[in-house]
């Protein structure tokens, strides 16, 4: 019998731990005589209750294993160590804020069945505010159209992931994963299921604007050349606006040697305008140097604090 993996990262959702595990058991028992199974969790040192809820759901039932974190690492690196302990043939990765509906494991696992080693919800329709999903759908299109590699529009990482892909994106040893981008830069062919996102039923999400904005600039170094490629085309030009500039005032002088006063202002202004471009290429410059660190200087994407029901299997 397969085993498949039910994947869930978590911070500060007691409210949902419950419901979400009761709709995945509803939807596993349906297919028991197929498929056994593990619902693994990794809390990301929440601080409500969600660790006391996952306690007790790991005492109910020793499929429920658990990760806690000694602090909040960040939802990436704590989602991908947490997706790594999985021992399933397959791996379904879930949020658990149950905007993810997990009535549609099955269909992953048919398309699974049918070959394909990552199946993908795609959202065509969310309850989040217009305003959100115009703005995710604005940040698609931009990773996209910069991106080296294809981008799938809409995709938040849930679905489906074979063993194979799990180990390969094990293999990568990225210090800040991505698995949307890893997926379109390995090659695989995805299958995808389109879906309808739900309103978060409880709780607030802890994302900000801010966090989004680092995201999407984390996401764009990280896949695309296009920001350094900028800064070559922007010295070309200032270069040549500059010397037009220059040979302008020149011409005008010499023309106009006693009438024509060139003044500070103009000076002033194009220092400045000069020193602004300079500080944004330097920002973009210490954005690529800090992601070479990332790969360069080795820790450990999470420290664990403890392990539930883990017992007779290897850390892997």
């Amino acid at each position: 019998m397969k085993k498949i993996s039910i994947f869930s990262p978590c911070y500060n959702e007691e409210l949902n731990l419950e419901i979400l595990y009761n709709r995945i058991t509803d939807v596993m028992e349906k297919l028991k005589n197929r498929y056994d199974y593990e619902i693994v969790f990794i809390d990301n040192k929440s601080k409500d209750n969600s660790r006391k809820v996952l306690r007790k759901l790991a005492e109910k039932d020793k499929r429920v294993k658990v990760i806690f974190n000694t602090r909040n690492f960040g939802p990436g690196r704590s989602g991908a160590y947490g997706f790594f302990q999985t021992t399933g043939e397959a791996t379904i990765a879930l949020a658990a804020d149950l905007q993810d509906p997990p009535e549609l494991i099955p269909k992953f696992l048919k398309k699974w069945e049918e070959g394909y080693k990552v199946v993908w919800g795609q959202k065509i329709e969310s309850e989040e505010s217009k305003v959100m999903f115009f703005t995710r759908k604005l940040y698609y299109k931009i990773i996209g159209k910069f991106s080296e590699n294809k981008q799938i529009d809409n995709i938040t990482g849930y679905g489906l992931y074979d063993k194979n892909v799990v180990q390969q994106l094990k293999n990568e040893n990225n210090p800040h994963p991505n698995f949307r981008y890893s997926i379109t830069d390995f090659g695989y062919d995805v299958s995808l299921v389109a879906y309808k996102q739900n309103k978060r039923l409880h709780g607030k999400s802890s994302y900000n604007f801010f966090r989004y904005l680092d995201t999407a600039i984390s996401a764009l170094i990280s896949t695309s050349r296009f920001p350094l490629r900028m800064i070559t085309y922007c010295g070309f030009l200032l270069s040549g606006v500059c010397f037009l500039s220059g040979l302008y005032y020149l011409v005008k002088k010499i023309l106009y040697w006693d009438s024509f006063q060139l003044g500070l202002a103009p000076l002033i202004v194009a220092v400045l305008f000069i020193a602004a471009i300079q500080m944004i290429f330097i920002g973009i410059l210490g954005e690529y140097l800090g992601e070479v660190l990332n790969w360069i200087i080795t820790k450990p994407l999470v420290i664990e604090e403890e392990r539930i029901n883990f017992e007779n299997e290897e850390n892997i």
